[in-house]
């Protein structure tokens, strides 16, 4: 049985820290890859890793904020520069449109290579070897939080997206090996489109969901130094292992 590996190419947000690239998670089962999100940076991060740029021809948006999607032009062209000759994209509805009009911009690599887009719909579906489940999200886009596991092993990885943390949302996750969850601020900053650690936590003890590990990622400026203070939150709900995501960590599941 072949294990599934998840390497955090970005756990930063839209505001840089300086040790943060953008959202990125590199998922890989045997000789199957999937990039899941696509944000600045991510394209040097995926070529420090085993597989890089030439190696991924597949990639899933959870929603369309630039944050999550800014290289994926960019890796368009390195593919292309390379001589690969194919790249597919599947998103949230609307992923096909964004594609368009990002081309519409850059038209000079419109027809380069092979791409084809999926629009989602939220059913079941399967993508680069990898068989999927998708579920809505709360956040102020339409996002999608996926649910993935591999026919060669029995782990399952499930990645939030962007969102606050909800009962529904812990639900979908649980039981999984891992779960890497939006934990964007510290509880001193207001926010209902992503997860505070009280927040976090007090979903996880209202559902009673549990996983293997849960990895906190997204993290704004605003959590730097903060780490111990936000683990402890957590803590007082909820008594699992949770750790912080770092851009190049990688983890084996299964």
């Amino acid at each position: 049985m072949t294990d599934m590996k998840v390497t955090f190419l970005g756990t930063g947000s839209a505001m840089p820290t300086g040790d943060r690239f953008q959202t990125g998670l590199l998922v890989e089962s045997g000789s199957d890859q999937l990039l899941v999100d696509c944000g600045s940076g991510v394209l040097h991060a995926l070529q420090r890793t085993d597989v890089g740029y030439e190696g991924v021809d597949t990639v899933l948006l959870t929603h369309h904020h630039l944050d999550h999607v800014s290289d994926l032009l960019a890796l368009l062209k390195a593919r292309w520069l390379a001589g690969a000759d194919s790249l597919a994209v599947a998103g949230p509805p609307g992923t096909s449109t964004l594609v368009d009009d990002l081309l519409d911009v850059h038209d000079y690599l419109d027809g380069r290579i092979d791409l084809a887009v999926r629009d989602l719909t939220g059913e079941p579906f399967s993508l680069a070897g990898f068989d999927a489940r998708a579920t809505e999200t709360r956040h102020s886009k339409q996002c999608f939080a996926y649910r993935l596991t591999h026919p060669a092993t029995d782990a399952t990885f499930v990645f939030s997206g962007d969102s606050t943390a909800t009962r529904e949302l812990l639900a979908f996750a649980e039981g999984a090996d891992v779960l890497a969850h939006d934990c964007s601020y510290p509880d001193s900053v207001e926010t209902d489109t992503h997860a505070t650690p009280r927040q976090l936590g007090q979903a996880l003890a209202a559902t009673g969901a549990t996983f293997d590990r849960l990895y906190l990622t997204h993290l704004y400026p605003h959590t730097d130094g903060r780490h111990e203070e936000m683990l402890d939150s957590i803590g007082e709900y909820y008594d699992g292992d949770v750790r912080f995501a770092a851009d190049g960590l990688t983890i084996d599941l299964g």
